[in-house]
């Protein structure tokens, strides 16, 4: 007998499809596609050695397989805890008026402008949909209008917070003098410094944008996403934050 197709099913359906399609989006770009596709490999091998009875490779299979779910948590531990907090928050620019994300985009720009042609070292980290707070926790609590002279205060070589990371959140600093993993890739520039290893090591773990201002040479640059992006101008930045942050 044919079941009736109900209304429910096309909601389970779409429901269905919609959360993983989040799940794709969310880790796309990151080294979590690259292992999600590993496992994927190791099942389809799985299946083929059911199929031509290959025993033993079966089994080495079957004994992976058979602890799967365990073994997703551990390697996707980092991911899990990133899209959990990311259930909730709300997009970034929603917070903030047209006005305001003008004037925000103008100051920061400004600022790494400025601090360019000083060549005074900074690490801005502006977050998305993934909470910051474990790194915030670590600085200095802030709640503070984005301004000019506020982040060339804060960046400022004769100021205790200098040297950490300052954190952005909805349109406002939140904390400033925050410490960030570094990266741990071995393939990078051997030039780059900690501010640089830094912005990578939170974009690798993390959906924020981090910018970079140079000490040594003065270059703005930004990470997003594990990849940095060198020597770009003030107008650029401005650009790239604009179509960053209203991307979702």
């Amino acid at each position: 007998m044919i079941e009736i197709f109900r209304w429910q099913d096309a909601l389970d359906i779409m429901v269905v499809s919609f959360i993983i399609y989040r799940i794709l989006l969310f880790i796309k770009g990151t080294r979590a596609t690259q292992l999600l596709v590993g496992v994927i490999i190791v099942l389809f091998v799985f299946y083929i050695s059911k199929k031509l009875e290959l025993f033993t490779l079966n089994w080495i299979l079957g004994n992976f397989v058979g602890s799967i779910i365990i073994i997703l948590v551990v390697i996707f531990q980092d991911d899990i805890r990133r899209m959990l907090l990311a259930i909730g928050r709300s997009p970034f620019l929603r917070r903030i008026t047209y006005l305001e994300e003008t004037i925000f985009y103008d100051n920061i720009a400004n600022a790494c402008n400025i601090m360019s042609k000083r060549k005074t070292g900074a690490l801005i980290v502006i977050e998305r949909d993934v909470g910051l707070e474990e790194f915030m926790e670590i600085g200095v609590k802030l709640d503070a209008e984005v301004n000019t002279e506020l982040i060339l205060s804060i960046f400022n070589p004769g100021s205790p917070l200098h040297d950490g990371a300052t954190i952005i959140r909805e349109g406002r600093i939140r904390a400033a003098g925050c410490i960030l993993p570094l990266t741990q890739r071995e393939d990078l520039d051997k030039t780059l410094g900690t501010r640089h290893r830094a912005a990578i090591g939170i974009s690798e773990i993390t959906d924020a944008i981090a910018i970079v201002v140079s000490e040594e040479k003065g270059y703005i640059s930004y990470a997003f996403k594990g990849e940095i992006h060198k020597r770009i101008t003030g107008e650029e930045l401005k650009m790239i934050l604009k179509e960053l942050l209203k991307k979702r």
